[in-house]
């Protein structure tokens, strides 16, 4: 990483959940000054590890106007990583929740960071913005084509909104809005809890405590790709330093595999030798999901480096040694 993160002073919103303090940890390494601010509804202090003496911590709730000018103030960044999240299931259920409290985070901390004078402002917005019909992969030009599939529609409208936000804060007041589009990202210290929980931790967790047969949704033919998350911050850190222009770019990976060839990885990767059971009752959701990752290489000079196959073993590895009787 380059000489830009040194000596500047950085404030990472939802900086205790798992995406988030990879990101404070890799911002340490690089030199700079770190500020965590989260609300710890999600994310937990424990998850810096040794981090804590190594940064600033402000527990706070970033939809708190005074709250989120205060941590902004003397701030040279900030990288907001803060949102609501769930799973699709309730995502489908709370539209109007996912929406309201994801626009009252995101409307609340770039205002405050424009009042505090900050100069770069990271918006994480998702790849949930693009359409059921969108074409795969799938280029940031159709990031406002039709509608956000419809379970994630509250989640959906709430990050093309924040994408605007940036961009019409860049229009109006100047601020450098960096804005990116992360599509799964995995890796340790995600979520391993029954729920909320996304493929790659759930498969694992599973695998790992012995479930036998291990039923997996669909039948298996639906292609994914998965981003380790250490990829995902170097993306998020490149953004912010070279091309804070308010344009949205993916943080993808171009090794698209089966769900079927996902499960058998984990498996074998583990050591266990289960079952598995595809219920093909259950829908396969999106036939194909990845990422045109054109852009990204050229105006970041970014490319996935980590292949799944590594970052499923650091995975695994990391989630047993939570539990040293797996």
């Amino acid at each position: 990483m380059s000489s830009f993160w040194n000596n500047k002073r950085v404030l990472v919103t939802g900086g205790c959940g798992f995406i988030g303090s990879h990101l404070a940890g890799s911002l340490v390494r690089s030199g700079a000054g770190v500020t965590v601010m989260d609300n710890l509804s999600n994310g937990r202090v424990e998850s810096l590890g040794g981090l804590k003496d190594h940064i600033s911590f402000i527990e706070g709730d970033c939809r708190d106007a005074g709250a989120a000018y205060g941590a902004c103030r003397r701030e040279d960044v900030v990288m907001n990583l803060a949102a609501k999240v769930s799973d699709v299931s309730y995502n489908a259920a709370h539209p109007a929740t996912m929406l309201r409290e994801n626009l009252q985070i995101q409307t609340t901390m770039i205002d405050a960071a424009r009042r505090a004078g900050v100069k770069q402002f990271l918006i994480v917005s998702s790849a949930v913005v693009y359409p059921a019909d969108c074409t795969i992969p799938t280029p940031e030009t159709e990031g406002f084509t039709g509608f956000p599939d419809n379970p994630n529609k509250g989640y959906g409208w709430a990050k093309r909104v924040n994408e605007l936000l940036g961009s019409y804060y860049h229009e109006e007041y100047g601020m450098e809005t960096a804005i990116v589009r992360p599509y799964n990202c995995y890796g340790p210290g995600d979520h391993f809890f029954p729920t909320p929980s996304h493929v790659v931790p759930s498969l694992i967790r599973r695998v790992i405590d012995g479930e036998n047969p291990v039923v997996v949704w669909g039948s298996g033919k639906q292609t994914r790709a998965f981003l380790y998350v250490d990829d995902l911050v170097r993306g998020m850190m490149l953004a912010t330093e070279k091309y804070a222009c308010a344009d949205p770019v993916n943080l993808g990976t171009d090794e698209e595999v089966t769900i079927r060839e996902l499960v058998e990885a984990i498996i074998r990767l583990s050591g266990k030798e289960p079952q598995v059971r595809y219920d093909t009752d259950k829908p396969d959701g999106s036939p194909r999901r990845n990422s045109d990752n054109r852009k990204a290489r050229e105006k970041l000079g970014f490319r996935a480096e980590t292949s799944l196959e590594e970052g499923l073993r650091k995975t695994i590895e990391w989630y047993r040694a939570q539990i040293p009787s797996a």
